[in-house]
């Protein structure tokens, strides 16, 4: 590879780091053809963009971005995969999915929402992690609920103020 052509590497990868929000860093060695392709074939499904990379390459994009990588450019040893998403917790459901299968990809590290996990104990709680579209359910789901009993009150009692009082009193014990 010549002078150049790592020097756009190292700028394509410091492009695609400063858009994404969430980064994974994997360790996918060692996974035949086949599991290859269907791990590629999950993260495709899952909108999850994988692609191997140099780690020399990669720190240097790192070390490029405005975004702080704390400890994450550590782990940049042996074969390294790079997951990027616009989902938080959308790589780790995926390696996790693939592991009940194989004992790969391992999770080296991933920053996700400017927040660094190293290593593979975080897999979990990365699962975990609710994206913002689930929290914005949650929220809205709150929200409606109290709606809902105004409403509800309003057809029950009759539409007076003092039937509407009592059915809302009702529900609330």
């Amino acid at each position: 590879m010549t002078r150049e052509e790592k020097s756009q590497v190292i700028k394509d990868l410091t492009a695609q780091l400063a858009d994404s929000p969430t980064i994974y860093l994997a360790d996918i060695s060692g996974l035949n053809a086949g599991a290859t392709s269907n791990l590629r074939r999950a993260c495709f499904k899952a909108d999850i963009k994988l692609s191997v990379v140099k780690n020399t390459l990669l720190a240097k994009a790192m070390e490029a971005t405005d975004k702080d990588f704390a400890d994450l450019p550590s782990v940049l040893k042996g074969n390294t995969s790079i997951m990027l998403s616009e989902t938080g917790n959308a790589p780790a459901k995926v390696i996790k999915e693939f592991r009940k299968k194989s004992d790969k990809p391992l999770l080296k590290g991933a920053f996700v929402e400017e927040a660094v996990y190293v290593g593979d104990n975080y897999l979990d709680a990365l699962v975990n992690i609710k994206s913002k579209e689930e929290v914005i359910g949650d929220i809205i789901g709150l929200l409606q609920s109290p709606a809902k009993n105004v409403i509800s009150a309003l057809k029950s009692g009759g539409g007076k103020i003092a039937g509407i009082l009592k059915t809302l009193s009702e529900k609330e014990e």
